[in-house]
């Protein structure tokens, strides 16, 4: 199920961007990576401070509206 470190696509668009790692020490609002959508590019964040546990965004990949691209863990 959903959880709240789950950081999804706002819209569907193309992974533009991947700089979040697994494993990765994040802190809140940190940009994990970008999706381009309509032109526009929109930044992925961390929701706060964490580890990140799981990297599904890939560059030049299609994603659709709500898909999860990054999930962050509590530290």
């Amino acid at each position: 199920g959903a959880t709240e470190g789950d950081v999804w696509s706002p819209r569907p668009g193309t992974g533009l961007e991947v700089t979040g790692a697994e494993g990765e020490r994040v802190t809140a609002g940190q940009t994990l990576g970008m999706v381009e959508a309509m032109k526009m590019e929109l930044a992925l964040k961390a929701p706060y401070d964490g580890v990140v546990s799981k990297v599904a965004a890939v560059v030049g990949a299609q994603v659709p509206l709500g898909h999860v691209l990054f999930v962050v863990d509590h530290a």
